[in-house]
């Protein structure tokens, strides 16, 4: 398992849940793993977890919504090894509350995490790759991004811009030798899944057609697919893993 050999690696979120699936999956497959996190020590127990097993990895903590910290963690990943070949902008929060209910400061926060993060991160890392002539960027849409979802105004705002701005990007880049493409998860086996009462559930599970929950490692996978060689020539698309559910 070598997709990704010696390729550098950014992973936003990779302290936990899909991330740090996605991590463990990119450092088999032979990439520099870069966990950007505002989890501290989850960040430094995973990096130290990844050495401890022979694979390259380092921690920065990177709160993705503020430029300053990501265009500080972008130039010390660069020093250190005078590239960055892919980026997967995976930090995401949730602040769920109907539209009469929301507050103002959960609107901004959700926007600024899964939207204004993911700029950050593209805008810094874009200028990169740029320089270098290669690059892959992910962005993590999410299945309500294609069908909307009740009590999720802030969050379904910020991953349908995502879809858009895949699009855009892919255009502005293509020429420059990154591909951009998105990932549109469906309902996954997480932490964040388990505040999700049991009924609610076993409703998504009976929409599904095939009949249960995904798993990270499912998401980690279209991840390596599209940050490998196999989808060069693949732009601008939003890659739907979600059993079907948007069927």
């Amino acid at each position: 398992m070598s997709r990704l050999k010696d390729k550098v690696a950014i992973i936003t979120g990779g302290a936990s849940g899909i991330g740090w699936v996605t991590a463990q999956r990119f450092a088999k497959e032979g990439a520099i793993v870069q966990i950007w996190d505002v989890q501290v020590e989850k960040g430094k127990a995973s990096v130290e977890n990844l050495r401890s097993a022979g694979f390259p990895a380092d921690f920065y903590e990177v709160n993705t919504a503020s430029w300053e910290s990501v265009s500080r963690a972008t130039q010390l990943v660069f020093a250190k090894y005078s590239r960055i070949d892919i980026l997967i902008n995976n930090a995401g929060i949730t602040r769920d509350a109907t539209l009469a209910k929301m507050s103002i400061e959960d609107w901004q926060k959700v926007i600024d995490v899964n939207l204004t993060g993911v700029f950050n991160c593209s805008k810094a890392v874009s200028a990169i790759m740029t320089e270098t002539g290669y690059g892959r960027i992910i962005n993590t849409s999410s299945v309500v991004a294609l069908y909307g979802n009740f009590g999720q105004s802030n969050y379904v705002a910020a991953k349908s811009a995502l879809i858009g701005v895949t699009k855009v990007w892919a255009k502005e880049l293509g020429k420059k030798g990154i591909t951009v493409n998105a990932v549109a998860p469906g309902f996954i086996e997480t932490d964040m899944i388990k505040t999700v009462p049991e009924k609610v559930i076993q409703g998504i599970v009976a929409k599904t057609p095939v009949q249960r929950l995904g798993k990270p490692e499912e998401i980690a996978s279209a991840y390596v697919f599209l940050s490998s060689d196999e989808a060069a020539y693949i732009n601008g698309h939003c890659l739907s893993v979600d059993g079907g559910i948007t069927l």
